[in-house]
């Protein structure tokens, strides 16, 4: 039977072999963006999925400090890793939210999809991250308290850019598209990557598209092109297209990375496409794919 023992500060310390400490990163899907008919101009960029993150001496997302430690028993928790949205194709109107992701008790909310241009879409979506919204000077959606920040507003006939995990989105302003707001860095894998960055907003015409970071998709411009998707695996919201019967594309799908002693073990349901890598005393385990009904067991 486990013992259990005292710190040198007095206090009553878990036995070490039987309560796991975990520092985790938790990203949701990016939200997507539409297809407009040019009737009110260029598109707007998808908001980033929601982040959420313990890691020490690194933020969270929309502006938060690193979330407590978490400690885990040896027990089976859930997972999922949240898709990206998908872009409306074939017919006037928006893309979807990307879907959440939950990490035992830690859950993102996915990002909101970017305005299309037509009537009545212009508006961005709530989200994680808020999508960008389209014509005039309509707002930006909202992002999450704690994991991502709203998307730009339009700025005439040029889309705003999706908000992404540590900036707004940067509004439209005649004749650019509004570039995403950028993400996070993290070094929880042992190399700094930066994700959940916001799609770019379209431009309306032959001028400067929205650009994007941290996994977000670059807005189009002209009456063609169609914006760059997020990138799967970051949260990253799309970009936008130009206008005129273009398709909106996919957000990025999201990610949950997670630390704990080698001294424990950790197996996955089926369904779970994983990887593994010694990071001095701790095992990282970083999963790309997990469905709702998926799981992680440690032990």
């Amino acid at each position: 039977m486990a013992m259990s023992t005292f710190s040198g500060s007095g206090l009553l310390a878990p036995p070490s072999s039987l309560y796991a400490p975990c520092t985790y990163l938790v990203i949701a899907g990016g939200g997507a963006s539409g297809r407009g008919n040019g009737s009110l101009g260029a598109n707007a960029g998808g908001g980033a999925g929601g982040y959420r993150s313990n890691v020490v001496g690194e933020p969270s997302g929309g502006g938060a400090s690193a979330e407590n430690l978490l400690v885990l028993t040896k027990s089976t928790y859930p997972i999922t890793v949240g898709l990206g949205g998908v872009g409306k194709t074939g017919g006037i109107g928006n893309g979807t939210n990307g879907g959440d992701s939950n990490f035992t008790f830690v859950t993102s909310i996915g990002g909101g999809f970017g305005g299309a241009g037509a009537q009545p879409y212009p508006t961005g979506a709530k989200g994680g991250s808020g999508g960008g919204s389209m014509y005039s000077s309509s707002v930006g959606g909202q992002g999450t308290a704690g994991q991502g920040f709203a998307g730009g507003n339009a700025g005439g006939a040029d889309g705003g850019g999706g908000g992404g995990a540590s900036a707004v989105g940067a509004n439209g302003a005649t004749p650019v598209g509004g570039n995403g707001g950028a993400g996070v860095t993290s070094s929880i894998t042992g190399s700094a990557v930066q994700r959940a960055g916001g799609g770019g907003g379209g431009n309306n015409g032959g001028n400067a598209s929205g650009q994007a970071t941290g996994g977000g998709g670059n807005g189009a411009n002209g009456t063609t092109a169609q914006g760059t998707p997020g990138t799967n695996g970051t949260g990253g919201g799309a970009g936008a297209s130009g206008y005129s019967n273009t398709n909106g594309v996919n957000g990025g799908s999201g990610l949950v990375v997670f630390k704990i002693p080698s001294t424990f073990s950790v197996s996955f349901s089926a369904g779970v496409t994983s990887t593994s890598a010694v990071i001095g005393d701790d095992t990282c385990y970083t999963v790309t794919v997990a469905g709702a009904s998926d799981t992680f067991t440690i032990s």
